[in-house]
């Protein structure tokens, strides 16, 4: 039996039945990769404070897959957002999705250890924080998990940001086994 490597496979509750869908496509996918996807309350629980349970969890593992799934629906907002040139303006939020902050909390602690990050965005959901573009310094996929999961998961879009993923998390495993370099 081969041993799979441990990585923290982050999302939000689904609420949908495709939300539930494509999280379950995604931990499939990588366990048939040879990844053992890890969540705290799915696979691993805890007693301590949820976020100790998380460094644990990222301690242990090779790198981090997070979905950031719409979870709060705004039916009319508005957020202040520093515009280019460092000002304040108004950004509208009406009819846009937010995910939990947790797609963002554990992607920013992933980040800080080091560990090869891939995040999935779902269509609507606002890009503020870490789903800002350019702030991991990585593509992020928009995924919309109603659309045909078949032809997604064969497409580039998923094909090649998760193939990328996949070489650094094997060069962490490789890395970890090896004496700190002096030179």
């Amino acid at each position: 039996m081969t041993t799979q490597s441990p990585i923290f496979f982050s999302y939000p509750k689904p609420w949908s039945d495709d939300q539930d869908r494509f999280v379950g496509r995604v931990r499939s996918y990588l366990e048939q990769r040879g990844f053992q996807p890890r969540t705290l309350g799915v696979t691993d629980y805890d007693m301590d404070a949820p976020l100790q349970a998380v460094r644990r969890l990222m301690l242990e593992s090779n790198g981090l897959v997070t979905i950031a799934l719409g979870r709060i629906h705004v039916a009319t907002g508005t957020a202040k957002m520093r515009s280019a040139d460092g000002s304040l303006e108004d950004v509208t939020l009406d009819r846009q999705w937010l995910t939990t902050p947790w797609p963002h909390i554990e992607a920013a602690m992933a980040f800080q250890l080091g560990l090869p990050i891939l995040v999935f965005r779902e269509r609507g959901v606002f890009a503020d924080g870490i789903l800002e573009p350019g702030v991991i310094g990585a593509y992020m996929p928009e995924i919309d998990p109603g659309a045909g999961l078949d032809d997604y998961f064969s497409s580039p879009q998923w094909t090649q940001p998760m193939g990328q993923w996949e070489g650094r998390v094997r060069r962490v495993i490789e890395h970890k086994g090896k004496p700190p370099a002096l030179y």
